[in-house]
């Protein structure tokens, strides 16, 4: 009796070993069971490894094959007349094109309706892909027409086509999880001079995240922009690829946090710096205040202190809202970021100013008397700003503003304008500055013609007048704030982005600089014999 309980319990394990063998050979995230298998079954049954394959999920995922097999679903369509099983995850339209068509094609992508040719002439789909027409009359003289297959493929949230570097963890995605697949079959088709165009609609993206056409690259097993060119707008973004395959738009952070961390150290350095040498300056003309009687009516150097001023509280400011420290409490965070509101307006309007007094002396030069002029200059370098600020707070502008890095962690973290009024920082920041940039550049560059003109034609009776033209410039451009004018180049990368975060936190720097050749004792002559004191020098325009 014993032997025969034995030889079951045996037979019973060899059972369970085989079903476990049996079930690993099911194994459709492998990738291999379900190769070159289409039916209604093997494409759900693969499809089920969207979900399943995630980093930390089943090490039974084989991601290259499962690429492999979607990436062969479209040649199988073309290869084999089949009609193509739409589900939930895959929609396909296989359809015969001539090659002697003599109008560009285009197909509908609406994600969730099976892809159908449209007209050109058509209002939307906002989802589309357009094939040129030179497409199909470059295969004229080989055929007489192909076989097109349209994909589009819901790949949710797992790993499969992430891609090495895009995981769901990441900031970066797949946008919507979801890919258009485009192909003639084993028909090569690279190298288009007239691009294949591909629509997608959506809504604005996160100010700090950008959109990317891509395509699959199988032999890197990964996402490229090789070929593609991308043309992003507010609720759209269309990809130029010159071949066929698999894309999506890819939506990535705009900064990664190395950079963050690289350009907020260069600028709390050059904001450190800023500080030192204003309290300098500040310190400067108030002891010249005191001892020469001059600076007590003279407007110039207070407008200089006062753009001073307004540039060491922004600094300031700028310090507490990116410093270590724990999260304060929605109100306290309310009032940082009107406070740095405040300053950085306050700067712009002083640079402004700046500019102002700069026309009155060199431009206008006669009738140019004000009563109470530095009041009035005060008013409106110190209020005008003050009532942006209080119409911005009554709309509830202001909270915490975040930027991520490639791994959806916190890399910067500020009291600014919350994330979802972002049209008030345009309209109140970018629209403020460049209204101030673009005067003071005007007048910035009709004294620099005025001081060239003044240089040629007293080029014989003084030496070098056209570097200390130059020089007397680019002191007056720190005061006009033409530093900030960089800011339009960081578009073009990187290197103008640290250009723009070091030389507009130095500005306090080049401002003490103007301010000791112009006003330090013993640098009368030095400021007198560049022209510089003429312009900062001249009588004053009011009588307090």
């Amino acid at each position: 009796m014993v032997i025969p309980k034995a030889l079951g319990l045996l037979l019973l394990l060899a059972l369970q070993l085989l079903a476990s063998v049996l079930e690993d050979e099911r194994n459709a995230c492998e990738g291999i069971i379900n190769m070159g298998q289409y039916d209604s079954f093997e494409l759900q049954d693969t499809a089920n490894c969207f979900e399943k394959c995630r980093q930390e999920g089943s090490k039974s995922c084989h991601l290259g094959n499962l690429h492999s097999y979607w990436l062969n679903y479209e040649l199988y369509l073309v290869e084999n007349n089949v009609k193509p099983g739409n589900t939930s995850f895959l929609k396909a339209l296989v359809k015969n094109i001539s090659t002697n068509v003599t109008e560009d094609l285009y197909f509908s992508l609406t994600p969730s309706k099976v892809p159908s040719e449209v007209t050109e002439a058509e209002h939307g789909p906002p989802d589309r892909v357009r094939l040129p027409q030179s497409l199909f009359t470059s295969l004229r003289g080989s055929r007489s027409e192909v076989r097109l297959a349209i994909t589009i493929l819901d790949i949710g949230m797992g790993d499969v086509f992430k891609g090495p570097n895009l995981k769901p963890e990441d900031g970066s995605s797949v946008w919507n999880n979801r890919l258009v697949g485009l192909s003639l079959g084993r028909v090569p088709v690279a190298g288009l001079t007239d691009p294949v165009e591909i629509t997608f609609s959506h809504q604005q993206q996160p100010s700090s995240m950008t959109f990317s056409c891509v395509f699959w690259d199988a032999n890197k097993g990964d996402w490229s922009s090789k070929g593609c060119l991308t043309k992003q707008g507010p609720k759209q973004t269309v990809c130029h690829c010159d071949h066929l395959t698999f894309f999506t738009l890819l939506l990535r952070p705009i900064l990664d946090k190395a950079t963050v961390l690289a350009l907020t150290r260069t600028s709390q350095a050059g904001c450190g710096a800023s500080m030192f040498f204003l309290a300098l300056t500040i310190g400067i003309y108030t002891a010249l205040r005191l001892t020469r009687q001059r600076f007590k009516s003279e407007d110039a150097p207070k407008i200089h202190v006062a753009l001073s001023v307004s540039l060491f509280l922004l600094n300031l400011a700028f310090f507490f809202s990116v410093g270590p420290g724990s999260r304060v409490s929605n109100p306290a965070c309310w009032l940082q970021g009107a406070l740095l509101h405040y300053f950085l307006l306050c700067t712009f309007t002083w640079m402004g100013l700046e500019a102002f007094h700069l026309y009155l002396l060199v431009i206008k030069v006669f009738n140019t008397y004000f009563g109470h002029y530095f009041l009035k200059l005060s008013l409106v370098g110190w209020g005008l700003p003050a009532l942006v600020v209080i119409g911005t707070g009554i709309s509830n502008s202001y909270g915490y503003f975040t930027i991520r890095d490639q791994d959806n962690r916190i890399t910067l973290e500020l009291c600014w304008f919350s994330e979802t009024t972002q049209s008030a920082r345009y309209i109140t920041v970018h629209g403020y500055f460049l209204v101030t940039f673009l005067c003071s550049a005007m007048v910035l560059g009709l004294v620099a013609w005025k001081i060239f003109t003044l240089s040629s034609t007293t080029a014989g009776k003084e030496q070098g007048q056209s570097w200390k033209g130059v020089l007397t410039v680019l002191g007056l451009s720190s005061l006009v704030g033409m530093t900030w004018g960089l800011a339009i180049l960081t578009p073009l990368g990187l290197p103008a982005t640290y250009a723009f975060a070091l030389f507009n936190s130095l500005q306090g720097v080049f401002i003490f600089c103007w301010f000791v050749v112009l006003y330090f004792p013993g640098q009368k002559s030095t400021a007198s014999s560049s022209g510089t004191a003429r312009l900062d020098q001249a009588h004053s325009m009011s009588q307090e």
